[in-house]
């Protein structure tokens, strides 16, 4: 088990960071390498590039590929909730609404 820091409690500063000599401290010993990879591919690919793999897409969904328009819609519309939370909220909405009037 790795020996906690002295300066701070656990380990961390007086902010709740992590403290010169705590072995987190460190960070992500993978995110520099990532950064170097996603620069490389930004760097790779053109905005023609995206161009055509979105146009390639959007056909895709429109011959019946599910899984192509699954992509498309999450990357346009967003990724979609449950299907009963919004009642579900309404009901909380509803229950505390009547709360607050016999409290009123």
């Amino acid at each position: 088990m790795a020996e906690s820091s002295t300066s701070g409690s656990g380990g961390r500063d007086r902010m709740g960071k992590f403290a010169p000599g705590n072995a987190f401290s460190k960070g992500n010993p993978h995110a520099r390498r990532v950064a170097a990879l996603r620069s490389a591919l930004l760097d790779a690919v053109s905005e023609d590039d995206m161009r055509a793999v979105i146009a390639k897409v959007v056909e895709h969904a429109k011959q019946g590929d599910v899984m192509a328009a699954r992509v498309l819609f999450e990357r346009v519309l967003g990724k979609p909730t449950e299907a009963d939370f919004i009642e579900r909220l309404e009901r909380i909405e509803a229950f505390l609404s009547e709360r607050e009037a016999e409290v009123a």
